[in-house]
């Protein structure tokens, strides 16, 4: 088990220095070496690793637990398709029995999140299978996998893969892969150590391409550019859709009827996210100052579980949604959001993208 998979809920002490980080300080430095290592050896390429047939854009982040990235992923791949690309989609697919060893698997909006992953099979849904999706750890595999089924295909999504070093940077691009983002959030890097003794999965002073800043961030300029040497940074703001009923998504209201219709103590918010803060944040944005229920990032569902919540209305996240196939419990209302590309992060995506192959050129 992975570091990143044992905290799945974020220790307090990740966000600030203090006995516990300076404690587990020792382990973090040796984590270090072993990024260097792996970096040293990446860099002198000492396994020929040779760059996939066509531009991968990775989606990820330092800091262990999600900060926005699927609905980053969806919007990118909605992006690239209105500008003509035809994209294609991987992920590690946390839960999913890829990870046994039976090889890269399809997603579809149908597949089971117990199989499939719940990530996959939630941009599947959102999507309506208009991208083909693979999961598998092993990505260049996956890549292999969806090229091979999916030819047509000329351009990778990766959600997470920043520290996948068997994803090649191409030598001749800006951005290498072809292109890196992190996404960051309102948490930061929280007390800039690396695990344990901290939240980040590599050092955040690494170079990269742009740093997504999902809703409010508390970064200043001035900090972006103190850990991170991207050379841009786009702010994606993120937007809450109409609820809809889990066991009739043809019924929608709006966040604004429901804050009227129910007293606030009537109402129970559900999310198990990397940050599920966020989202219950966002709902005070429109209104809903709900009793809140956090749980660590991937958690499952019962119905059980939801017949114990004192409420009557109860909102979750589309992620939790895909998990929560059987239940009926009436109460319940799911709450899409999305975020919205901004112009020069599209442009600036597209200039890249194309850019031609280097290994097409031969002296």
């Amino acid at each position: 088990m992975s570091f990143s998979q044992r905290f799945r809920k974020a220790p307090l002490f990740w966000e600030r220095r203090g006995p516990t980080s300076v404690l587990l300080w020792p382990l973090s430095w040796l984590y270090g070496q072993v990024l260097r290592l792996r970096k040293l050896i990446g860099d002198l390429n000492l396994f020929n690793t040779k760059p996939v047939a066509v531009p991968v854009i990775i989606v990820g982040n330092i800091r262990v637990g999600g900060t926005g990235k699927t609905p980053i992923v969806i919007a990118l791949a909605q992006k690239l398709s209105a500008l003509g690309w035809r994209p294609g989609i991987i992920s590690r697919g946390y839960g999913s029995t890829a990870h046994s060893g039976t090889g890269p698997l399809q997603v579809l909006s149908t597949s089971d999140p117990s199989t499939a992953g719940d990530e996959p099979v939630l941009i599947a849904k959102r999507t309506q299978d208009h991208f083909p999706i693979w999961v598998y750890p092993k990505r260049k595999e996956s890549i292999a996998a969806l090229l091979q089924n999916h030819p047509a295909v000329n351009v990778i999504i990766s959600d997470d893969g920043l520290q996948h070093t068997s994803l090649p940077r191409w030598p001749a691009r800006e951005g290498g892969r072809d292109i890196e983002f992190v996404v960051r959030d309102e948490r930061g890097e929280g007390n800039h150590f690396l695990l344990p003794a901290g939240p980040l999965r590599e050092p955040a002073q690494r170079d990269r391409d742009a740093t997504l800043v999902t809703g409010k961030s508390n970064a200043t300029s001035a900090n972006l550019n103190e850990y991170f040497q991207g050379r841009r940074a786009f702010t994606l703001i993120s937007q809450l859709g109409l609820a809809y009923a889990l066991n009739d998504p043809g019924q929608q209201q709006s966040l604004d009827s429901i804050a009227q219709q129910h007293p606030p103590e009537s109402i129970t918010a559900v999310a198990a996210l990397g940050n599920p803060k966020r989202f219950f944040n966002a709902l005070e944005q429109y209104g809903i100052h709900a009793k809140r229920i956090g749980l660590p990032d991937h958690s499952t569902y019962t119905a059980g579980f939801f017949s114990a919540i004192r409420a009557q209305c109860i909102l979750i996240t589309e992620k939790d949604a895909v998990k929560c196939t059987g239940i009926t419990d009436e109460r319940i209302w799911v709450v899409p959001m999305s975020v919205v590309i901004p112009d020069a992060l599209s442009q600036w995506m597209q200039s890249i993208l194309q850019r031609p192959d280097p290994n097409q050129y031969t002296l």
